[in-house]
């Protein structure tokens, strides 16, 4: 791990502790999480309903989102590190109520579609990479505990949002919880932006950078193996996860369960993420990284075989997951910074989340199709076997982070 801060980390100003950082952060995350990437699966039914426009579109509209996210991800973490997070930052919640406008007064289902497009700008400008890039900016080795604090109060989009986001087509409809979130987004986001997040000294780049401002990050040759193994992980673990959520329901009443029965279950992996994180922050802080990213795909490989077992234990496999999910979502900023350093950070966490978004958007579609083809039991089969591969993928990495640490 890198030593003393760099002039490519700048320390926040005078005044501003760093749990306020942290929770203006932290808060605006839950807000845009919930005014984006979760909001279909509330309104996805009531705009199929009251529109007539196929749900499968409706749905398939947050890949694009998602797609458009990863493939912008290099370019804005070259941004966050010339200008710092907060500008980068403050135009994501801009960009997102954008795009919910568009969604609210879209006369037709192409309309519709394109205002994914603008929300997967906001994605790609805003939700948790780019949080993680402004905070190992602003901390540098001194991160990781900033991520996971973030990390905690992500944990709560879906709980709270996916309530309000019901409660808003319930009183104004589905194009009123749209105009709702963008007001949101520009009220409350926003503000928490400008005045939460430090501002930073512009980063003026060496000759070498200037040429491009999408080229990757300049690394030794020693750290590129490392690298790949880290983004193929992200990776893979990312597709796992996505088709889990998004098939979830479907296979557990593939399998008997019924839908009261399946909900009951799977509102269990949320609580299961956050008492991950919380372990994490009091326990994982202890020991380098790599082992909690170890831990995080031991914990979904276990939880899944769990799953494949006797409906008596299905609970126990959702909390293993959702531990080992809550635990992962902390490990993507922070092992990066641990293995390489705050030096050009931004930009890998800009170029490690284009492969991990590219993977969440063409995954659901992957999973109906296993779904479709194989079933619930084969599909949660391979799920396993997918996460069991993941382990591996992590194990080489162990040694390679005592090595670093010790010479540090």
């Amino acid at each position: 791990m890198a030593g003393a801060l760099s002039a490519d980390a700048t320390a926040t100003s005078p005044g501003r502790p760093r749990l306020a950082v942290t929770s203006a952060i932290g808060i605006a995350q839950i807000l845009a999480w919930g005014s984006s990437f979760y909001l279909p699966a509330v309104l996805a039914t009531p705009i199929a309903r009251a529109t007539g426009w196929s749900q499968t579109w409706i749905i398939g509209a947050l890949s694009l989102g998602l797609l458009i996210s990863g493939l912008i991800s290099p370019h804005v973490g070259h941004l966050i590190q010339r200008f710092g997070g907060r500008p980068v930052l403050a135009a994501s919640a801009i960009l997102l109520a954008a795009g919910q406008v568009i969604q609210a007064v879209a006369p037709n289902l192409p309309v519709f579609v394109a205002a994914w497009a603008v929300l997967g700008l906001g994605m790609g400008a805003g939700l948790y990479d780019p949080a993680f890039a402004t905070l190992g900016r602003l901390y540098g080795e001194h991160a990781r505990g900033a991520i996971t604090q973030v990390t905690l109060f992500g944990g709560f989009a879906a709980t709270l949002c996916w309530p309000l986001s019901a409660l808003l087509v319930e009183q104004v409809g589905w194009r009123g919880a749209c105009l709702a979130y963008a007001a949101i987004n520009i009220l409350v986001v926003l503000p928490l932006y400008l005045f939460g997040v430090p501002r930073e000294e512009r980063h003026v780049r060496p000759q070498a950078e200037a040429g491009s401002g999408r080229a990757a990050p300049p690394r030794p040759r020693r750290d590129r193996p490392a690298l790949i193994i880290l983004g193929a992980g992200f990776t893979l673990a990312a597709g796992v996860m996505t088709i889990m959520s998004v098939n979830l329901l479907a296979m557990l009443q593939a399998r008997g369960l019924s839908l009261a029965a399946a909900v009951g279950l799977g509102v269990m992996i949320g609580p299961a993420q956050v008492a991950g994180r919380v372990l994490e922050a009091l326990v994982g802080r202890r020991y380098h990284p790599v082992w909690s990213l170890l831990v995080s795909a031991v914990l979904v490989a276990v939880g899944f075989a769990v799953l494949l077992g006797p409906a008596a234990i299905i609970g126990v496999g959702f909390v293993l997951y959702g531990a080992g999910s809550g635990i992962r979502s902390i490990t993507r900023g922070t092992v990066p910074l641990a293995l390489f350093g705050q030096e050009g950070y931004a930009l890998l966490i800009g170029w490690l989340a284009m492969p991990s978004l590219l993977a969440t958007a063409i995954s659901p579609p992957i999973g109906a199709l296993l779904l479709a083809q194989f079933g619930a039991d084969q599909t949660l089969t391979i799920l396993a076997a997918a996460s069991a591969a993941n382990i591996l993928l992590v194990l080489p990495l162990v040694p390679l982070a005592m090595r670093r640490a010790a010479s540090a």
